[in-house]
């Protein structure tokens, strides 16, 4: 998997590896703990009203969309029912068959047999399956119910919900079919009753009024009579879609993501844009995991081949590119649509040698522009109105490709898009990417061939710790600009508790105070089934019933809601550093790989002693802290032997080490990464550890875990060969660090950035002539702080605006409650210059209304 560590979501087992924070996150609670009785730390703001900073474009902040954590079907798309078409395969998932979420269901004494089918009978090419029902002719009823997703099919009293089923019969007479909700035994509302005529494929349609609240209901379709009836795509929508609009989105969550304002919408992903093969759909043999391609989604819905979803699931396409193109309008943002560059990412790593396949996608993308902006006179335009949409979208931005591990393949290919883009569309803003990571040898390699090719605008990615968005508030303040802008396409602190939203709430300050630079900027991912998710953080989550906001949620909401039209220049007061030497005990681990230490010793600067182990005796030293794997002392070495396990860390020695050599032999014996050799360790979240031969031996960094979350400091391409044995060498003298390897100096790095705790920006509203004064203060002491808005600045209202999020560290929104949520507020004595004292761990935005 391509980053199991630093970026849980490559991978399933995300919630192995944040086990150890999920129990801390049932307790949300609602008030910071005692923060009033902490002295306050004293800062100063001086704002520079004369200093006009870079303009903030209106489409700066927006919202990526992918399809994980079954955010589509079950999610955003509102159909109730689930594997409609029957078309769940175990490739999609092994558990899963073609009668996944439906049960057989009669009346009375009524037999018969349902079962799927997939022969010349089938509704379309590009709909293989459909369910059989052969009758017994009794009288009673005999059909299928299907559970919809989770608990059940979700209703209210009073709602309509539209219902249509695809049909054909083998009787003359014809097939009455019974469509009803229930809840068990108990009928949710009066069935509808509809009657399949002819043995050709029919569209059926009705509406089901419920008149019971049910969590668990269940859609039944029965048929009477006997012979055979054949059934597809049946479904079940909300009349109360978003807008009211058919084939439409899930209310409450449409209405959610358009309460950010987002200027953009990113979409379809992510992972699942460019995985799998790159073929197209040909029926009958065709390819099941195929990469998301455009075309496959556009059209009458019943027509929509379905694909495996990269995520685990089966994903249906009801929600495709022109569902994508409406939603964006609808919320008046950019439509921003991702699409594959023949070289697979995410793990996957492969790039596909096929220039007439190349060829191919590229006309594809061509026509996806032509689907959004053409003219209805011309054939994707003409498509594009059929569905009923005349006007054009008004396309400005495409991105080609996403996290390719491969920069010179990818770069190749995507040279090719954009030549052929920019020849036929130049007023369209083709974007690059720069890899999966924040920095490394492909993230280098990637921006220099951006750079090289002036590259209009390049993708990053990164999910770090809450440490790391604290401490590179800079970073882009370094960035040329006279290069590629930057689009932040996904970021996130990795948990979803108010400490992490701190974290990133203080980073997008910078991100702000470099407006020039960073022109488009995304949280990821936006959505997760809280029943069935992949991935943690999420910026908002849902069940069946109800939808609500982590405190990601709430800080991008604020920033979204508050941008202003250009950067005020400004300067704060900072928090005086802390810092002392690297401290801690040493520690062995594996991940999917089986390895064998020895002669491991520690030894102090002036050379005296601290630990020695040669096995020659039992493992009493060790303290198995991550309580995984299979470790044991073998032939004198200690072995873990359990090539599955992941992260099975043992530790030895004192906290209290610092300025140590940490000596070791080390030999991979089986599995496919290397191996991790553990420094600096206060416990299981805190640690550094030098993973040599991770991502599935690919590459070897050195990672510092600060609560459980992973950054990197330090990245090289080493990979690590099996029964070699390696001598390792960690040197810790302060705050630095040199590696070595067999004797060799691999790298050195010198932790010392400063995780400063109060961040701000201001920007100023023209509109309303507000400056807009933004605080972070995530730490445990208030911040009083003088405020000195220049001489320039003539004050209109002694009175501000404020809105305040304030809380726990700790607190986390459920669907209950929601510790983390705006307080509005008046704040009086607003002058030239005067003193707010800002509250512990809290996010402010102070409007100051300016001018005459």
């Amino acid at each position: 998997m391509q980053s199991q560590r630093k970026k849980p979501r490559r991978g399933l087992a995300v919630a192995a590896v944040l086990a150890g924070l999920t129990a801390a996150l049932v307790v949300a609670p609602t008030e910071a703990p005692a923060a009033a009785e902490v002295e306050p730390a004293d800062y100063s703001i001086s704002v520079d009203p004369a200093s006009a900073g870079p303009a903030i474009d209106d489409s700066m902040y927006g919202v990526f969309y992918e399809d994980i954590n079954h955010a589509a079907d079950g999610g955003l798309y509102a159909e109730l029912v689930q594997n409609r078409s029957f078309e769940y395969d175990p490739a999609d998932n092994r558990a899963y068959t073609s009668l996944t979420a439906w049960k057989e269901t009669a009346s009375g004494a009524a037999t018969g047999t349902a079962r799927v089918v997939d022969d010349g009978g089938r509704l379309n090419e590009r709909n293989r399956r459909y369910l059989r029902l052969d009758l017994d002719g009794n009288g009673e009823r005999f059909g299928v119910a299907n559970s919809g997703y989770n608990a059940g099919i979700a209703v209210q009293a009073g709602k309509k919900y539209d219902f249509s089923v695809w049909a054909r019969t083998d009787q003359p007479g014809g097939t009455p079919l019974s469509i009803e909700l229930r809840d068990g035994t108990t009928s949710l509302g009066s069935p509808l009753r509809v009657t399949a005529r002819g043995d050709r494929w029919t569209k059926y349609t009705g509406t089901l009024t419920a008149r019971t609240t049910s969590g668990a209901g269940r859609l039944a379709v029965t048929a009477g009579g006997s012979g055979t009836v054949r059934l597809d795509m049946v479904s079940l929508f909300p009349r109360d879609t978003y807008k009211g609009r058919p084939n439409g989105l899930r209310k409450d969550l449409a209405e959610k993501i358009a309460a950010l304002d987002p200027g953009f919408l990113r979409f379809p992903g992510g992972c699942l844009v460019n995985t799998g093969s790159h073929e197209a759909y040909e029926a009958p043999d065709f390819e099941r995991k195929r990469s998301y391609q455009w075309k496959d989604t556009v059209g009458p819905v019943e027509q929509r081949p379905v694909n495996a979803n990269f995520w685990g699931y089966n994903q249906t396409y009801g929600l495709g590119y022109y569902e994508y193109f409406q939603y964006a309008e609808d919320i008046g943002a950019m439509a921003l649509p991702v699409v594959p560059a023949l070289v697979t990412g995410c793990g996957q790593n492969k790039a596909t040698d096929d220039p007439q396949l190349l060829q191919r996608h590229i006309q594809d993308t061509l026509d996806l522009i032509e689907f959004a902006n053409g003219p209805v006179t011309s054939p994707w335009g003409r498509k594009r109105a059929q569905m009923g949409h005349p006007k054009p979208f008004g396309l400005t931005h495409l991105e080609v490709g996403n996290e390719e591990n491969l920069p010179d393949q990818f770069f190749a290919r995507f040279t090719e898009f954009r030549k052929a883009i920019e020849a036929k569309y130049p007023a369209i803003t083709v974007i690059s990417n720069s890899g999966p990571d924040d920095s490394g040898t492909t993230f280098d390699r990637a921006w220099q061939l951006n750079r090289d090719a002036k590259v209009a605008m390049v993708d990053e990615h990164y999910y770090n710790s809450p440490q790391w968005f604290l401490e590179n508030n800079e970073r882009y303040d370094a960035y040329d600009r006279q290069g590629p802008k930057v689009f932040l396409g996904e970021y996130a602190s990795l948990d979803n508790r108010f400490s992490n939203a701190l974290s990133e709430a203080a980073y997008m300050t910078g991100l702000e105070r470099n407006a020039d630079i960073v022109k488009l900027a995304s949280y990821a991912p936006l959505l997760a089934d809280t029943n069935d998710a992949q991935w943690r953080p999420n910026m908002i989550w849902f069940d069946n019933t109800t939808s609500w906001g982590s405190a990601s949620y709430e800080t991008q909401k604020l920033f979204m809601n508050n941008v202003g039209d250009e950067v005020v220049r400004s300067r704060a007061s900072g928090t005086p550093a802390v810092s002392g030497p690297i401290t801690g005990a040493v520690g062995l681990s594996t991940w999917a790989t089986a390895a064998a230490y020895d002669d491991v010793s520690v030894t102090s600067a002036d050379g005296a002693g601290l630990f020695a182990d040669d096995f020659s005796g039992d493992d009493s030293r060790w303290t198995k802290a991550a309580g995984t794997g299979s470790w044991s002392v073998r032939n004198g070495a200690y072995v873990q032997s359990d090539a599955a396990a992941e992260n099975t860390l043992v530790t030895a020695g004192d906290a209290a080490w610092h300025d140590y050599d940490l000596k070791l032999k080390a030999t991979k014996e089986s599995g496919r990464e290397g191996f991790l050799i553990a420094f600096g360790v206060k416990d299981t979240g805190n640690y550094y550890w030098w993973n040599l031969g991770g991502w599935g031996n690919t590459r070897s960094v050195v990672e510092k875990a600060v609560g459980g979350a992973k950054q990197t400091l330090i990245e090289r391409g080493t990979t690590i060969e099996s029964g070699r044995t390696y001598d390792v060498k960690v040197q810790v003298r302060g705050r630095q660090v040199t590696l070595f390897l067999d004797g060799k100096e691999w790298g050195s790095f010198t932790d010392d950035k400063a995780a400063e705790p109060f961040r701000q920006v201001v920007t100023r509203d023209k509109a309303t002539g507000e400056l807009i004064v933004k605080v972070v203060n995530a730490q445990d002491a208030p911040a009083r702080t003088k405020i000195d808005l220049g001489r320039e600045t003539t004050i209109a209202s002694s009175k501000a605006r404020l809105t305040t999020l304030q809380g726990a560290p700790d607190a986390v929104n459920t669907p209950t409650d929601q510790p983390i949520k705006p307080r509005r507020s008046t704040l009086d004595g607003v002058a030239g210059s005067f003193t707010y004292t800002f509250p512990a761990h809290s996010v402010t935005f102070m409007r100051i209304k300016t001018g005459g």
